[in-house]
């Protein structure tokens, strides 16, 4: 057997106690960070938000003993723009990423970078997509590729251009390493492998490891198919949930679990509506819209994060969360001075909110997709924790109220004229601003 699948199925048969071992930090007492994402997982792609199809009891019992978002938003409904969010705690649009596959600029600082000045061991497993030109089937990062995640702060990556399934050939900083079975158990197996090292060193770590699944086109093992009875992608789904099961055993297993920030979530919504092809590509549990469009089912996905130290009774969070938010929300967690830090930020810090100490949210969150009208043009949105604002062309808008109705079904602009003009307003000083950050306005080595 493969011996990263001999790890993954060692760690499994194992039962999951934290008091296996002695409880460990790392000599400095800062937390290990890992940040987990799927790609293209709808948020009723979980059984604890109603799925039926499969059970996913690893990501159950994350959302059991953490914190559980129910309006957790990917920041944008789309792969590579989401990642670019995730690296920088800015909306993609801010560094030109405004589809899957446009590559994030040189000069943006990330979040490997970032930990980096705390003294932070990095590594990225698994889907990049960050590269450009990274179109179709993920291929292995070459050391000549001047965007691979070792320019973005990354010490160590065993990482591909695109989603990846069963049987693939990765590359670990250069080296190509073709691993059989599941791609979810692979990426999982090098992260525990560099896991491993760092926790015996004492060293804090950021791992960041974005899965492949449920991308099409689906292709899980026979085994993960037959369990899914026949539905390919919720194969896949069996496949990331047990990668999961294996990664919370690991740290269990090393004796870092309770110190250790394990963050979850998916990069956009579902691909098909629930109403077009039930269940075919995913469910966004009756929200309207799929990935590509910013309604609720494009962007609001499943969010987790388990950190026993910190969060020591499970809460279910109505407060919006967004992806954008990781990176200003480690940054605070670490105090780390950033000198060269690109401004402005999207993203907050939820610390207050891990601390029970957030009610609502600070700051609204922009949202922006290019649509069928360039780049700069397409649709927008403002959401603040009650209404959600979509400005569907220059001079169509529209108004929801989200705490009553998360379906998106009642148009409420003209009802709520002042709200709407309010929301207009900020919304287009949001835009200005990102269009300077377009025009690299940010970056103080171009000013």
């Amino acid at each position: 057997m493969n011996h990263h699948l001999l790890a993954i199925g060692m760690l499994l048969l194992a039962p999951l106690h934290a008091a296996d071992v002695p409880a460990a930090t790392t000599a400095t007492g800062k937390p290990n960070i890992i940040l987990c994402m799927t790609d293209d997982q709808g948020s009723g792609d979980v059984s604890y938000n109603g799925l039926r199809q499969i059970q996913t009891p690893a990501l159950d019992a994350m959302a059991a003993a953490g914190m559980r978002f129910n309006r957790f938003y990917s920041a944008h409904p789309s792969c590579s723009p989401t990642r670019a969010s995730v690296m920088t705690g800015r909306h993609p649009y801010r560094s030109e990423v405004y589809w899957p596959g446009m590559p994030l600029r040189i000069e943006e600082m990330t979040i490997a970078q970032a930990v980096k000045k705390a003294g932070y061991a990095t590594g990225h497993f698994g889907k990049w997509h960050l590269s450009g030109g990274a179109s179709g089937k993920g291929r292995p990062l070459l050391l000549s590729d001047p965007l691979h995640p070792g320019h973005f702060g990354f010490d160590e990556w065993f990482s591909v251009s695109n989603w990846f399934d069963t049987d693939w050939t990765f590359s670990r900083k250069g080296e190509l390493v073709t691993v059989p079975g599941d791609g979810s158990d692979a990426i999982v197996a090098e992260a525990l492998t560099f896991i491993e090292k760092n926790a015996k060193r004492n060293v804090p770590f950021l791992s960041v490891i974005w899965f492949g699944s449920p991308h099409v086109p689906l292709k899980p093992t026979a085994e993960d198919l037959k369990a899914a009875g026949g539905s390919a992608y919720y194969a896949e789904l069996i496949g990331v949930d047990r990668s999961m099961a294996a990664l919370r055993q690991g740290l269990r297993k090393l004796g870092i679990a309770d110190n250790t920030l394990l963050w979850f979530n998916s990069d956009n919504g579902a691909w098909i509506d629930d109403k077009a092809a039930p269940y075919t590509n995913g469910s966004n549990r009756g929200l309207r819209g799929c990935k590509g469009q910013l309604w609720e089912g494009g962007i609001r996905v499943p969010g987790i994060i388990e950190w026993p130290a910190r969060i020591s009774k499970p809460v279910v969070i109505d407060v919006p969360v967004c992806t954008s938010d990781i990176y200003p929300t480690i940054v605070n967690l670490l105090d780390i001075k950033v000198p060269d830090q690109n401004l402005p930020l999207d993203g907050i810090s939820i610390l207050p909110l891990l601390d029970g100490r957030m009610k609502e949210r600070p700051a609204p969150i922009g949202f922006w997709h290019p649509g069928n009208n360039g780049v700069q043009g397409g649709p927008a949105v403002w959401m603040e924790n009650r209404y959600k604002l979509h400005k569907l062309s220059e001079d169509k808008y529209e108004l929801y109220d989200l705490v009553a109705d998360a379906g998106e079904t009642t148009n409420l602009a003209a009802d709520q004229p002042e709200v709407t003009q309010r929301m207009k307003v900020a919304l287009a000083s949001w835009q200005e601003s990102v269009k300077k950050s377009i025009r690299k306005e940010d970056y103080k080595k171009t000013q």
